[in-house]
């Protein structure tokens, strides 16, 4: 009796995510996402005519000075990306000692939204909060979110951040007409920022 056909199991699978510091030539990359992620995350207190425009010009023109700066001296900035085979899927952007009173900004963090849940947010968060709690000179770590954001409200608050202070948004670009209507955001706070560096699942 002869021998069956001969069955091969192919297998792939995508590389397992990196953290790394961002590069200039990540620029690009990381204003894509970030413009994805306002369009998607932002609407409704960001202008339509805005997130539907101008704002990858604008995020394209940030994300290129920041990174050309952060290279080009020893500005207290943080700035990593997490990528995989398809290429940069998460960011995160910190200011070191920003504020006298509230510490050190997370002023970014994005991750793409169809790896939502899977831990990069965490991960980058703590990575960012390593960085601030070894180079700070105070240790304590804020951020901004929008009030209508409630998912990203929810993360920080999970991760030990507390909220302190409900503000009005400021326009993006100092554009009054990029805002709709009177949006808010929160200003959410670690008075330790080593209790952000925890990497919960």
């Amino acid at each position: 009796m002869g021998a069956g056909p001969t069955v091969r199991c192919v297998t792939t699978s995508q590389p397992a995510p990196s953290l790394r510091p961002a590069r200039p030539d990540d620029a690009e990359a990381i204003a894509q996402l970030h413009a994805a992620s306002w369009r998607l995350h932002y609407r409704g207190a960001y202008s339509d005519a805005y997130l539907d425009g101008d704002v990858l010009t604008d995020r394209r023109a940030v994300w290129t000075a920041r990174l050309a700066e952060a290279s080009r001296s020893r500005a207290e900035t943080v700035t990593y990306v997490v990528e995989d085979g398809a290429g940069v899927i998460g960011f995160v952007h910190a200011v070191v000692d920003h504020d006298p009173r509230w510490g050190s900004l997370i002023d970014n963090l994005h991750v793409t939204n169809d790896r939502r849940g899977s831990g990069l947010g965490t991960l980058l968060l703590a990575r960012a909060a390593e960085a601030v709690v070894q180079r700070a000179a105070e240790p304590s770590l804020y951020l901004w979110v929008q009030e209508q954001n409630t998912a990203a409200r929810g993360f920080y608050r999970a991760r030990g951040a507390e909220h302190v202070e409900t503000v009005a948004i400021d326009p993006p670009g100092g554009v009054p007409e990029r805002l709709n209507g009177h949006p808010n955001k929160l200003r959410m706070v670690w008075t330790d920022a080593t209790s952000a560096t925890a990497r919960r699942s």
